[in-house]
């Protein structure tokens, strides 16, 4: 084989990029995150956090840092003939012990990013700025990249290289893979603005039809509003503070509102495209690079994230000897759920063009899983519960030693996790690497505080349940050797493997 320089190459600094340097870094994998901008984004661009990214946020360990830069999703204010009408874009239920987010936070992209890089600063990493990707050429041993830096150029080597590097990805287009979809006719403006003359606690919304609409959403964690709205095709949009006060004035019919300064602005193009294919050989795409939706339903960065989140554990294992269906599974994971976001993503446009904003759970994300892929074990018919290739639901349980916890603390980190529900004492698999084991029952390490994991998992006594390091079920089974076999061929897991015994130095 020949020698690499590091493992992975990833192209693109942006939340996608970001999210899978994090995986690889508390996985010890070596990488190169780079991006061919000259600093970070600055802009607010996608704002919105949907509770099944609170969840990998939180796995991540940034979870607190996210909410506290930002806040819930104020009620939206109307401005009609008959006077200003609020109303909550958001329509979801409180929290419940298996679903701990279910408030979709709002939260200026800059600043989540910000908590990633953050983050992996933790780990002992940073991207590289003004280092642009140039070229590649792969092998079936690994990815030869040409990166210009501002040292020059040089050619760096490589396991594998991931494009995440945005809707006009040099990455996909080098690849020559397919970008179809749609335009979907709607040209917008979108801006950080700070602005003189309305209050930061609405979203506020004028307009009767879709051409002539203007929004200003406050960016809680600053002291900006995010202005957006469409605008005309073929039309220069003035984006100094000047030329968006004249648009909002037009637009509001309002001469008391005044935006003093832009930080960031933007007229773009409102499409809906995915790419024909994830990987080609070692190459890889994900977030943007893979798929572009509009605005409307804040799916975009969310559906980037949990691209990144899938992929990064999957190299990681590949890398340490796993075999490369872990790879494979995926396009065959996400791509399908890219598929039904943009479908979400463009019926939410059509709502709002006629002013509904109103956003339900289908926007949460929760509800997304794999049921089809090649990792989901399908056993026997089960009628409640969840299913293989379900999101494995939370629940408040008590360790042994009386100390509360939850389910998602045991999941979290890099491990799979195995927990046997009413099990008898002295049935827990031997120890092996990367899978933690618990067991609920006589003398168990954790007790079903309220019955929650019994009502969430709908288990029965002597089950097991699987959950992979991205928080799927991976299997649902009473028979612990299904476990070892499915271990054994998707990891190159044995149970019969011994730990790595530690050298005694001679005396």
């Amino acid at each position: 084989m020949t020698e690499t320089d590091v493992e992975v190459i990833i192209c693109g600094s942006g939340a996608a990029g970001e999210t899978l340097a994090i995986e690889l870094a508390r996985r010890g994998v070596s990488f190169l995150l780079i991006d061919k901008a000259a600093h970070p984004f600055v802009g607010s661009r996608g704002k919105g956090i949907q509770s099944r990214t609170q969840e990998v946020f939180e796995d991540l360990g940034v979870i607190d840092k996210i909410i506290a830069s930002g806040g819930e999703y104020p009620p939206q204010r109307s401005y009609t003939d008959d006077g200003p009408v609020d109303t909550n874009v958001i329509d979801m239920p409180g929290p419940t012990p298996d679903e701990p987010y279910h408030i979709a936070l709002l939260v200026p992209q800059f600043l989540t990013e910000r908590r990633l890089r953050e983050r992996l600063a933790e780990l002992g990493h940073a991207p590289h700025y003004d280092h642009e990707l140039v070229g590649f050429d792969q092998d079936e041993d690994g990815v030869s990249a040409r990166i210009v830096t501002p040292d020059g150029a040089r050619t760096v080597r490589a396991r594998y290289l991931v494009g995440a590097d945005g809707g006009s990805s040099f990455v996909r287009k080098a690849l020559g893979v397919a970008f179809d979809g749609e335009t979907l006719g709607v040209r917008a403006v979108v801006a950080d603005v700070i602005v003189e003359g309305v209050s930061f606690e609405v979203w506020h919304r004028w307009g009767r039809g879709a051409a002539d609409q203007i929004m200003l959403c406050p960016l809680y964690g600053t002291e900006m509003f995010q202005l957006m709205g469409p605008v005309p095709f073929g039309v220069d949009v003035d984006l100094s503070a000047q030329g968006l006060t004249a648009l909002l004035r037009e637009r509001t019919g309002r001469d008391d509102v005044l935006i003093q300064s832009v930080s960031w602005a933007s007229v773009f193009e409102m499409n809906a495209r995915l790419a024909e294919t994830y990987q080609v050989g070692r190459v890889f795409l994900t977030g943007d690079a893979a798929h572009v939706h509009p605005p409307t339903g804040g799916q975009g960065l969310n559906t980037s994230v949990q691209d990144a989140y899938n992929l990064g554990w999957k190299l990681a294992a590949v890398l340490g000897g796993a075999p490369d269906l872990l790879l494979t599974s995926y396009e065959r994971e996400r791509r399908p759920v890219a598929e039904a976001v943009l479908g979400l993503s463009k019926r939410l446009l059509e709502a709002a063009k006629n002013r509904d904003m109103s956003r339900n759970r289908a926007v949460s994300q929760l509800d997304l899983g794999y049921p089809d892929s090649p990792l989901t074990l399908v056993g026997p018919q089960r009628t409640t519960g969840v299913l293989a290739g379900d999101r494995a639901p939370d629940a408040p349980v008590t360790g042994a030693s009386g100390v509360p916890t939850r389910l998602f603390s045991l999941f979290k980190g890099t491990h799979w996790t195995l927990i046997g529900y009413d099990v008898p004492a002295g049935d827990a698999p031997a120890a092996r690497r990367d899978v933690h084991v618990h067991t609920i029952g006589e003398r168990g390490d954790i007790v079903d505080t309220g019955g929650h994991v019994r009502d969430g998992y709908g288990l029965t006594p002597g089950q097991w349940v699987l959950v992979r390091p991205d928080g799927y079920v991976a299997a649902v089974t009473a028979d612990l050797n299904v476990i070892d076999a499915y271990l054994e061929t998707h990891l190159n897991i044995s149970a019969s493997a011994s730990p790595r015994q530690e050298v005694i130095p001679a005396a």
